[in-house]
Order: C-alpha cells, then sequence, then structure tokens
C-alpha cells in the first residue's frame, strides 16, 4: 500500500483505449454513466480516495467491463425512470461478473428491476436534505452517523426488494434509501453520497471503494509523472511537438510536463491577441524564458484581432471571429517554425467524457487534430493542417492538473491563477471592443486583482473580475460633470465553475475598489457590484 506518495486528490494545496501504462490503471473503479448531473462528480469523489475512476457510457457491455477488470461498478444517477419505455438499461450479464457494484438513485433502482425487485412512482417524491436512519451500521454503512443528512432527488422508490436483498437504512419518506445483497456485494443509495450535502458521503463512498473493492491508494501523483513522462519519450521519440501555450494552468502544466520530458524538441507557441490581463504576457514570457529555460515563440498579433472585432457587438460573432483569427496565425506561425510531427493539447478528462470529438488517422490509428482546445476551446484546425496529439493531461481533472503542476515546479501564481476565458478580456467588454475600452479594462482589472491580493483575499474567490458597460453615466468630478463609463464588479465563490455564489466582500474593500477605479482610471466615474448567483446568471457576462 502506497502511504508516502504524494495523492493526486489529497495533497496539499478517458478512454481506456487512450489509457497510460496499464500500472496506472490496475485499481480502478468504473462509473456507467446514466445521464446524471453528478457522474464526473463520483469520478472525482473516487480519486479523492487515492484510486483511479473512468466514466464509461451505460451501453458499455459486461465484456468490455471483463476486460477492464476493475475492482468496482458504480451505476450513476440519471433523469430517466426505470419503468419508462426507453429508459436507459444496463447489460444484464453485469450481475454475473462478481464485481461489486453500487447503484445511485437510478443506478439502484435499475439494479432492482433488473434483479426482479420493483420500482414504483413514490407517493411522496424526496427532494434534499434527508435524515437518514441506519438499520445495518456493516458494510458499506460502516462509520456513517446514524441520523446523519444525505442529499435526495427522486420520484420514484423500491417498492420490492430483490431476492438475497436487504434494507441497510430508511429515511421519514424513503424506506429503502440503502439495500445490499452482502453474499453477492451488491450495494445501492437512494440519495447522492457525492455531493457535499451528504455529510458522511465520503465516509460511505471510501468503504465501497476500500472495504468491499478492497483497493489500494496507488492514484498517486508521483506514479502520474514519472509514467506519463516515460509514455511521452516512448511515444514522441525524436521528434518535434508544438504547444499553444495560453498562460493558462494546463497549457502550463502541459509546458513543464513535455519540456521534463523532451527538453528543447518541445516549442511553446504564445499567441498575443492582445485581450489579455495588464502584464500576463510579459509576465507569461519571463516565467518561461528567463526563469526556467522554456524557450517560447512570442507572435505579437494584437492588431490582427483587434481588427477583426471592429463594429462586432454579438458576443457569439466575437467568439467565433477570435477562434476563427487564432487559427490563421496559428497555421501560419506553425508552418514558419515547423514541420511539427505532434501537437500538444491541455485535454482534461471531463473534455473526454463531454466529447465524441475523436479522429482517427486511418493509417496509424491514432488521433489526429482537427480542433484545437487547449488556448480558446473555439474553432477548429484545418483538416489538412494534421498533427498526431499528445494529451498527456487527458486522464485528470482540474484539480488534479494543479497538484500534478505543483509538484513538477510550476509556480504557484499560475497554479492557482483565477480560471480565465480564452477570448479574454473581448467578452468582458460589453459591446464593441475598442484600444480604447481595452486598457481602460485593463486597468480596473489591474485595481480588483491588486486589492484582493493585498488583503490576502485572492485565494478566497474563484474568480474576481471587472466588466466594463457600453452605456456612460453621469457623474461629478472636480466640480465639473462627467459623462464615463460605469465599471462591474465581479467576485464568485464556487468549487468547480459548475454553480457558483456572489462573494460576500467586505464593505471596505469594496470601498477601496471603488474609490482606487474612480480616481485611477480615466473614463470611469461608477462602479456597481454584481450580486447574481449561478444559475439563474453566468460568471461571465458574455
Amino acid at each position: 500500500m502506497t502511504t508516502q506518495t504524494p495523492s493526486l486528490a489529497n495533497q496539499p494545496e478517458t478512454s481506456p483505449n487512450n489509457s497510460l501504462d496499464k500500472s496506472l490503471n490496475r485499481q480502478m473503479i468504473v462509473i456507467l454513466d446514466f445521464g446524471s448531473q453528478y457522474s464526473e462528480l463520483i469520478a472525482r469523489r473516487i480519486r479523492e480516495t487515492q484510486v483511479y475512476s473512468e466514466v464509461l457510457s451505460y451501453r458499455t457491455t459486461a465484456q468490455k467491463l471483463r476486460q477492464l477488470n476493475p475492482k468496482g461498478i458504480i451505476l450513476s444517477g440519471g433523469p430517466n425512470s426505470v419503468y419508462d419505455a426507453h429508459a436507459p438499461q444496463c447489460d444484464p450479464d453485469i450481475w454475473q461478473l462478481g464485481i461489486p457494484v453500487l447503484g445511485v438513485c437510478y443506478g439502484m433502482q435499475l439494479m432492482v428491476k433488473q434483479l426482479g425487485g420493483q420500482v414504483e412512482k413514490a407517493t411522496r417524491g424526496e427532494y434534499g436534505k434527508a435524515s437518514l436512519r441506519i438499520d445495518d451500521p456493516t458494510d458499506l454503512l460502516t462509520n456513517v452517523e446514524d441520523g446523519s443528512t444525505m442529499w435526495m432527488s427522486h420520484g420514484d422508490s423500491c417498492t420490492r426488494l430483490p431476492e438475497g436483498f436487504s434494507i441497510l437504512a430508511h429515511t421519514e419518506n424513503t424506506l429503502c434509501a440503502a439495500i445490499a445483497n452482502h453474499q453477492e456485494k451488491l450495494f445501492g443509495v437512494q440519495f447522492h453520497p457525492e455531493v457535499v450535502h451528504s455529510v458522511y458521503g465520503i465516509a460511505l463512498i471510501r468503504n465501497f471503494v476500500y472495504h468491499i473493492c478492497e483497493c489500494e491508494p496507488t492514484w498517486t501523483t508521483e506514479a502520474f509523472v514519472d509514467e506519463t513522462i516515460r509514455e511521452i519519450r516512448a511515444k514522441v521519440g525524436e521528434k518535434r511537438v508544438l504547444l499553444a501555450l495560453s498562460g493558462g494552468v494546463d497549457s502550463s502544466t502541459l509546458a513543464f510536463l513535455l519540456h521534463q520530458a523532451i527538453g528543447d524538441k518541445l516549442t511553446c507557441m504564445f499567441i498575443d491577441q492582445g485581450f489579455m490581463r495588464k502584464g500576463e504576457p510579459e509576465r507569461l514570457v519571463e516565467i518561461f524564458d528567463q526563469q526556467f529555460h522554456i524557450a517560447v515563440e512570442y507572435v505579437n498579433a494584437r492588431d490582427r484581432f483587434l481588427k477583426q472585432l471592429e463594429g462586432v457587438t454579438d458576443p457569439e460573432k466575437k467568439r467565433r471571429l477570435i477562434g476563427h483569427e487564432f487559427i490563421k496565425v496559428f497555421e501560419e506561425e506553425s508552418k514558419r517554425l515547423g514541420p511539427f510531427d505532434y501537437l500538444a493539447q491541455g485535454t482534461l478528462y471531463p473534455d473526454v467524457i463531454e466529447s465524441a470529438d475523436t479522429n482517427v488517422d486511418p493509417k496509424t490509428g491514432e488521433r489526429v487534430a482537427v480542433k484545437i482546445k487547449s488556448h480558446h476551446n473555439v474553432g477548429g484546425l484545418p483538416k489538412d493542417l494534421r498533427f498526431k496529439l499528445v494529451e498527456p493531461l487527458r486522464k485528470l481533472f482540474k484539480d488534479e492538473v494543479r497538484k500534478v503542476g505543483r509538484s513538477i515546479g510550476l509556480p504557484e501564481e499560475i497554479v492557482r491563477r483565477h480560471p480565465f476565458p480564452g477570448p479574454g478580456l473581448a467578452i468582458r467588454i460589453i459591446g464593441e471592443v475598442t484600444s480604447e475600452r481595452l486598457n481602460i479594462l485593463r486597468d480596473a482589472d489591474f485595481v480588483v486583482r491588486d486589492e484582493i491580493s493585498k488583503q490576502g483575499m485572492y485565494h478566497d474567490f474563484w474568480q474576481a473580475f471587472a466588466v466594463l458597460l457600453p452605456i456612460r453615466s453621469v457623474g461629478v468630478m472636480g466640480d465639473q460633470r462627467t459623462y464615463a463609463h460605469p465599471i462591474v464588479l465581479r467576485l464568485i465563490t464556487s468549487e468547480d465553475g459548475m454553480t457558483a455564489d456572489w462573494a460576500k466582500v467586505p464593505y471596505d474593500l469594496l470601498e477601496i475598489m471603488s474609490n482606487r477605479i474612480v480616481n485611477e482610471v480615466k473614463g470611469v466615474n461608477r462602479v456597481v457590484y454584481d450580486i447574481t448567483s449561478k444559475p439563474p446568471g453566468t460568471i461571465e457576462w458574455e
């Protein structure tokens, strides 16, 4: 058991066909996805136990699962009712594999139905927090406190259990809140242990992973980095690799990892489209080129991008134009610097789960690039610009990328950098993007970041930034009336960006930022604070 190796999940702060060396996958839990919004979250919770997990389609056959040989299988929740005519079903031969199974919500109901039990529409649905009353505190519910809160979200209930099953726990409204066939190692829960609202949810998951599936904590940062470097060297050999560097944590971690693996055979290209925050392009080149001696080809394309956005106000058109222009610049510069055999992309595991954009070279069987995801997440590379892909991060979630970056020496200022949209400040300027408006927004945004850093609060927020509105408001400055732009402050807290709350920022800090922006940023005479959560709003304004 590896207890001293740094963990991908617990350090301080994919597809099996494309997996790394199989030694990383000996201890694996498979999640079969039935359309739950929490399927990725289940995978992340498993990885927090230092055990590798993958999300696969519910259509995955028992034969395929037998080949993968996971230590356990989890059936996710889903929006359907198991008695619907076209409800998704798993391969019934899964129950004969002898592999422990945990069904969550819909997954539990499907288990009950396929094994001969009965599921019906509940007399009374159950949504939100519920107190779990434990009837059998063994196996799955070991160390789960009786009466603890679990998160419910179901309108159906199990009314008759299959032969061999017993009830482990109930709630006020649900008789079968947790069930088990101990002999066959089949378990089900009607609640969602993976969400933070389920107080002892992670304890239940650990019970399944360690006690029932008998996994060991082998999914570690050190193991991942060592195996990945070996795989990169074996795959690339003496060929050249091109990486489009954005300065974000994904592409920066990838750059450091590739540089450790192949050294000067890596070429990093940074295309400055003019929409980054104040001082960031210069700082990026300084960090990579001067501090760590990773050569960066800096391409100043600011005028080209700004010209493309002349007179454009529609946010989607902005994104498309920026994406298309990025492709043009990338193509021109890659031909100038090339030839290259491989394109490195910062594809993460959520991209693998959510995207079917996989193109295979018929001669080699390798994936080839027709979409660049590492920079803008918009547009596609021309089909005649064919690279083989190197995607070393495609097995990782965002939090795991940060831990890998930290372990290989990526500066903390990049590791913990707030998320920043690919189109940058262009979509934080509502309306037309001009040089004047970019300068105003850069200066206002700098004040926000500078003040929260001075207060030691930078890492209290998921994101903190300014937005420039395309209107002018009346003001009084120096006994004269002014008509200038208002700035919107947007500071939010979140775990993963899927949902977010507006931050309850101290009034004193808001006052300091407002005073500085109005006094230091020419063209602004009013500052307002956005108190909209996500949902109903989004984090970005465009």
